[in-house]
């Protein structure tokens, strides 16, 4: 997560795979793959992520933020909104 917040989307991407082989049933690291995925215009992959996502869990948005930097919030939160279609 910390290479996403650096916005080193294509080390996180890396990072991040490895983390969802290691533990499949844990929807974060999805998360922040399908937000990389969609800050770097890999539209398809993000949404593949996505609907990975959604048979895991319905909240694909977290309900709280744990980050005190409204910037990493809103760096997530528009990552998943693009990830998940919306303009």
């Amino acid at each position: 997560m910390a290479y996403f917040f650096k916005r080193q989307f294509g080390e996180a991407v890396s990072k991040l795979r490895s983390s969802v082989q290691d533990h499949p049933g844990y929807p974060q690291p999805y998360r922040f793959l399908a937000a990389c995925y969609a800050h770097m215009g890999r539209l398809d992959e993000a949404r593949a992520i996505v609907v990975r996502l959604r048979a895991m869990t319905p909240l694909i948005v977290p309900n709280e933020l744990p980050w005190r930097d409204p910037e990493y919030r809103e760096l997530l939160l528009s990552g998943l909104g693009l990830a998940m279609g919306e303009t």
